[in-house]
């Protein structure tokens, strides 16, 4: 199962694209809230009801997404189940994605030591151990996909479905959506 992370002041966009694209794939992905709640505040006050709670969050993990957003990203950062979550993504050698200011959860968690990572511009120092790429948008190193925020969210989405699916998957979901440059 693709789970991805909601907590009160997440990036739509970034969240909500990786949703679509990949359930326009047709994988299995759920929404997961971080919190008090299943219905989960984004930072431009949408609100978006999650599939499951954090410890409905049962099944093996196939992809794990960390939108940004602020302070989404740090309630991420601070809650004990979205810690445990990429833990478990971790030990079940799951890909991880993250976007915005997300990628340095897995910098303070050790994750990016020897990648290469790109985040949101005022993250970099925050990327422990990363390689911080300029110029780019997103990168896929290893099993480890970063990108810059909400206006590669489009990019990120098509770069998951690709480590998932492959290139091909990805260009012909890029192709009917019309997510070209």
């Amino acid at each position: 199962m693709i789970y991805v992370l909601l907590a009160d002041g997440f990036e739509e966009i970034e969240a909500l694209t990786p949703v679509d694209v990949l359930r326009r794939a047709g994988l299995p992905l759920a929404t997961v809230g971080i919190g008090e709640s299943r219905v989960i505040c984004g930072s431009h006050g949408i609100r978006v009801t999650a599939d499951l709670s954090a410890a409905e969050a049962t099944k093996p993990i196939d992809m794990l997404i960390l939108p940004g957003g602020m302070p989404g990203a740090d309630h991420l950062d601070a809650s004990p189940d979205a810690d445990a979550l990429i833990q478990r993504a971790v030990r079940e050698d799951a890909p991880i994605g993250a976007i915005c200011a997300a990628p340095f959860l897995l910098g303070r968690r050790g994750l990016l030591r020897g990648k290469r990572a790109v985040c949101f511009p005022g993250f970099e120092s925050r990327l422990e151990g990363a390689t911080v790429l300029k110029n780019t948008r997103v990168v896929t190193d290893g099993r480890i996909t970063t990108a810059v925020g909400m206006g590669a969210a489009g990019e990120f989405a098509l770069a998951l479905l690709a480590v998932l699916r492959g290139e091909e998957e990805a260009a012909r979901i890029r192709d009917s959506a019309f997510l070209h440059a």
